[in-house]
């Protein structure tokens, strides 16, 4: 993983779709936001000032970055929602200036949590930026070694593509659980039964097999020990995989 996050969109976008990351990041960030719809969102005023540069800025980014922020949550809202969001911050014990001169505006631009560290992520200019990439970086890194117990058999993790794969392969971990859990009867012990499958298919072994070999403990994964190149392709099968259950699904629905 790079030393800085402007360089990689790709490691950008793979912290922030990684849930243990993202709530361990949101903690420790701190600022306070404008309770909306349910969660938290941010003005152009308000990331100004925290990263100590001027709204101009924000929105220069905004015009480089703009696919990459409305796709993390980033939305200019008009009529009833901002509405609703003014009236928000109306009941906010914060004097108005803090947002800018929204009494009169037509529209606002709004960062909820994840567009606001993707901006984070992306400002070159603001050292307070700079140190919050870094702190991220050593979240992520904290987690990773968390889920491993800290354990220097991992030299695994050493790789460079490590970090980046672990997330990716969860990602699609996920998108696999959920597809058994939708699609095949057969209980929770089908996690295991599919997960063997896999092995077998690539491996030629089940998963057990190297636990042996490698003598895990109870709760340690068996995939916290592999090379990024085998977690890019077991991911790449278990998203295949998903997908052709899902559309088993559909067929057999539409018949």
């Amino acid at each position: 993983m790079p030393n800085d996050l402007t360089d990689s969109p790709v490691d950008r976008q793979n912290i922030l779709n990684n849930p243990f990351a993202l709530q361990e990041i949101e903690r420790v960030v701190g600022i306070r936001g404008i309770p909306f719809e349910g969660s938290v969102v941010f003005l152009k005023e308000q990331v100004a000032e925290f990263l100590g540069v001027t709204v101009r800025t924000i929105e220069n980014y905004l015009e480089r970055f703009e696919q990459e922020l409305v796709q993390n949550g980033y939305v200019v809202i008009k009529g009833k929602r901002l509405q609703e969001l003014k009236l928000g911050i109306s009941t906010l014990d914060v004097p108005e200036t803090d947002f800018g001169n929204i009494a009169r505006s037509p529209q606002l631009s709004i960062f909820p949590q994840k567009a606001f560290l993707n901006l984070i992520m992306v400002v070159a200019e603001s050292q307070t930026a700079k140190l919050m990439r870094q702190a991220i970086l050593d979240i992520v890194i904290d987690i990773i070694n968390q889920r491993t117990g800290g354990r220097t058999k991992y030299i695994n993790q050493r790789d460079e593509d490590y970090l980046q794969s672990a997330f990716i392969e969860e990602n699609y971990r996920k998108q696999f659980t959920n597809a058994l859990r939708d699609c095949v009867e057969m209980g929770n012990f089908k996690y295991a039964v599919y997960t063997d499958r896999i092995y077998v298919s690539l491996f030629r072994e089940k998963s057990k097999q190297y636990r042996k070999v490698l003598r895990l403990e109870v709760a340690e994964s068996v995939r916290d020990t592999f090379y990024s190149e085998i977690l890019d392709l077991i991911a790449s099968y278990e998203c295949g995989f998903a997908d052709a259950l899902l559309q088993k699904k559909i067929r057999l629905i539409e018949n």
